[in-house]
């Protein structure tokens, strides 16, 4: 039985899957949203928040504790600068995750995980772009 085992353990030893999850948790800093693997994507989300959490404290404890895992100073400053103060008001659930369906080579459910606030920031400047273009035409 698999009794207070939570961790996926991805089919990799410790130091490959903490290097593997530093290396998607930096992707999705730094694009907002990655396509991966379903159970990559399951494995990333408690680190994502839990990192994202860190930036919401926005001291110097925090961030060279998220520098000690990530290993990228520049993602650790895009993390504090941007992505933090967007989720501000929320208290979690900061990653989504969405099913695509199979990959064609080898059937692997594939999945999108992106950030929650990220999807609303987006959607502001294309409501706004018709109507600008309405008033430039009158």
């Amino acid at each position: 039985m698999r009794h207070r085992n939570k961790t996926s353990k991805l089919k990799r030893n410790a130091s490959h899957r903490r290097a593997l999850l530093a290396n998607l948790a930096c992707s999705l800093i730094e694009n907002g949203r990655i396509k991966t693997t379903l159970g990559k994507a399951k494995a990333l989300r408690p680190v994502a928040e839990k990192l994202v959490t860190l930036a919401k404290r926005d001291d110097l404890h925090s961030r060279r504790l998220a520098i000690a895992f990530l290993h990228q100073k520049e993602t650790v400053k895009k993390l504090f600068a941007e992505v933090a103060p967007a989720s501000k008001d929320r208290q979690g659930g900061y990653c989504r995750i969405t099913k695509l369906g199979a990959r064609m080579s080898d059937s692997a459910p594939m999945a999108v995980i992106e950030w929650v606030d990220r999807a609303a920031k987006a959607e502001e400047p294309a409501a706004e772009a018709p109507a600008e273009t309405a008033a430039a035409a009158e």
